[in-house]
């Protein structure tokens, strides 16, 4: 039986997400693969709202509220009232986080390494088949998708 592509995503989520926070902890570290996109758009020091760590992460608001709530409780950000609007949180790495980027950029460069190593031993990179899909997809919705091809069958039943 042929596994559904969402099946497949999250397997393949899996076997990523796990190689990747076994490097982590064999390089010492405590620390989360989810957490990367938020480290990377904070490292250059500036501090964000989660609307633009979300935005710079290409990541969904709700999970960077997740994943900065997270990243609080550990201790590798910081955030403070923003100027403008005091209910909205301006987000900065802590010293902690700042003191992680040197292993994790080490990190970060054997993972890039070896996703290129797994695309070139496709028929078809895997990191442009992904950015294809994303594509296509903000260009009709899965939702919309299904909409459609459930219509379709709606369709086809009424005419048999």
């Amino acid at each position: 039986m042929r596994q559904g592509l969402g099946t497949q995503l999250r397997h393949l989520i899996d076997l990523l997400d796990g190689a990747v926070g076994a490097a982590y902890e064999d390089a010492g570290l405590a620390y989360r693969p989810r957490y990367t996109p938020v480290m990377r758009a904070l490292e250059s020091g500036e501090p964000r709202t989660i609307g633009q760590i979300a935005e710079a992460a290409g990541i969904t608001q709700p999970a960077a509220t997740q994943t900065v709530a997270l990243m609080l409780r550990e201790g590798l950000l910081d955030a403070s009232p923003g100027v403008r609007d005091a209910r909205q949180k301006l987000v900065r790495l802590s010293a902690h986080g700042e003191h992680l980027l040197p292993q994790l950029r080490q990190c970060w460069q054997a993972t890039r390494a070896a996703a290129d190593s797994l695309d070139r031993d496709l028929p078809y990179p895997l990191s442009e088949a992904l950015a294809q899909a994303i594509a296509a997809l903000r260009t009709e919705s899965f939702g919309e998708r299904i909409r459609t091809a459930r219509a379709a069958t709606n369709s086809n039943k009424e005419t048999s």
